[in-house]
């Protein structure tokens, strides 16, 4: 997927198809590619979040922009609103999770990390990715934390699968969720915080990698940054 990807983006900023253009069907560029149906429409999904093409039901998938736009759309929410929130929101309930979590929660966090690490699908992967956020809000026992996980829930996973497939965050990412349950098993609301402060900084520091390379801006930048994070 990433190769196409890379094929059909560097087609766009090389203006081989203009705005305006209309890019070949689904099935002339299988065919052209000599990919599958399912990769052609993932390299696709991620050109729309990128903001290159729009897709248009009943008509296709055009080009709106030449390069990619810096701040892209994962659902309803923007990759900068998102880290936003998530740096204020996700950094002080790792905190609280460290002293309030119960032996179940670390448990239920253990099992999940370990399926996490042995799983190879994008999508469940992904999937598991907004759970194990969810169970650390869980642990911090304060049900209004839980419910912002809940309302960003699908565009996490849009977010962590868009970075998972073109910026290999997986293996990296499933290292930080541990460094933030050791912190939690430990009880160090410190060390919790700090741990998680540096999951979203990495996160924040790929999106702009894949967008953007050579170039920082809001998506990976807190306007009143968290102590202890490293800018990217």
């Amino acid at each position: 997927m990433e190769a196409v990807l890379g094929h059909l983006r560097g087609a766009i900023e090389r203006g081989e198809y203009a705005v305006g253009d209309k890019l070949p069907s689904e099935a002339e560029l299988c065919r052209r590619l000599e990919v599958s149906r399912p990769v052609l429409r993932e390299a696709l999904r991620a050109l729309q979040t990128m903001g290159l093409t729009v897709s248009r039901t009943g008509k296709g998938t055009f080009v709106v922009s030449s390069g990619p736009v810096e701040n892209p759309t994962f659902g309803d929410y923007t990759a900068s609103d998102l880290m936003e929130v998530r740096r204020h929101v996700e950094i002080p309930v790792a905190g609280y999770a460290a002293v309030r979590r119960t032996p179940e929660d670390l448990d239920h966090l253990a099992r999940l990390l370990d399926r996490m690490e042995r799983e190879r699908d994008t999508t469940a992967w992904a999937a598991m990715d907004t759970l194990f956020h969810l169970a650390v809000a869980q642990a911090a026992q304060n049900p209004v934390f839980r419910r912002v996980i809940e309302e960003i829930r699908d565009a996490l996973a849009r977010q962590s699968a868009f970075l998972n497939e073109l910026g290999g965050r997986r293996e990296q990412s499933d290292r930080e969720h541990r460094a933030i349950v050791d912190a939690l098993v430990d009880g160090s609301a410190p060390d919790a915080t700090e741990a998680m402060a540096h999951h979203l900084d990495r996160v924040g520091t790929t999106l702009t990698a894949i967008v953007r390379p050579g170039r920082t801006g809001r998506t990976d930048q807190a306007d009143t940054p968290t102590e202890g994070e490293t800018q990217a």
